[in-house]
């Protein structure tokens, strides 16, 4: 039997040990975490459009055809999962903080990362 993923549940999966900070404040690096998890999720995107939409135009179906469909309820449901997935992904700097804070005295990543170098 296999295994069920959860993907919401892997979206805010961190590595262990407190997460690092580079900037000062950490409100501009929550929202540079974000900005970036965004960034990387739309270039993955756009890339894996551009293949979509050049082979289904060397098929016969244009732009039109494109801007045009309509979604059935089921591919709008999953569509909204997607959202879901996606909005965790990008949001996982908060959800990890709020985890973090169960565990006050996890060391840094940093401190982890000395750890390893003096052993």
């Amino acid at each position: 039997m296999t295994q069920q993923i959860d993907p919401l549940a892997l979206a805010g999966a961190k590595p262990k040990g407190k997460r690092p900070y580079f900037l000062e404040d950490t409100d501009a690096e929550r929202v540079m975490a974000i900005t970036m998890a965004v960034a990387q999720e739309l270039a993955v995107m756009r890339e894996r459009l551009d293949t979509v939409e050049r082979l289904l135009e060397s098929k016969g179906i244009s732009q039109d055809d494109i801007e045009s469909f309509v979604p059935t309820p089921e591919q709008a449901d999953q569509r909204g999962e997607w959202t879901q997935e996606y909005l965790a992904r990008i949001m996982r700097i908060y959800q990890q903080e709020i985890e973090a804070l169960d565990q006050p005295n996890e060391p840094s990543s940093e401190e982890i990362g000395h750890e390893l170098a003096e052993s």
